[in-house]
């Protein structure tokens, strides 16, 4: 018998089932994910660049 592997849901911390029938995987509920998402609009997570990369980046599909 196969095990299911549970994560922690980011936003609770609830143990979730990874499976495909768990439509807000990694997050246990649709609210768990708005609240990412409202947070993630709200701009209180970023991801760390370099700002020379990101122009580079920029100059690149320009040309």
């Amino acid at each position: 018998m196969e095990q299911v592997k549970t994560v922690k849901c980011p936003q609770c911390g609830v143990a979730v089932a990874w499976l495909p029938e768990n439509r807000y995987r990694p997050f246990c509920s649709e609210r768990c994910k708005m609240i990412d998402l409202g947070a993630w609009a709200e701009s209180e997570y970023s991801i760390a660049a370099d700002n020379e990369d990101i122009m580079s980046e920029a100059v690149q599909k320009h040309e």
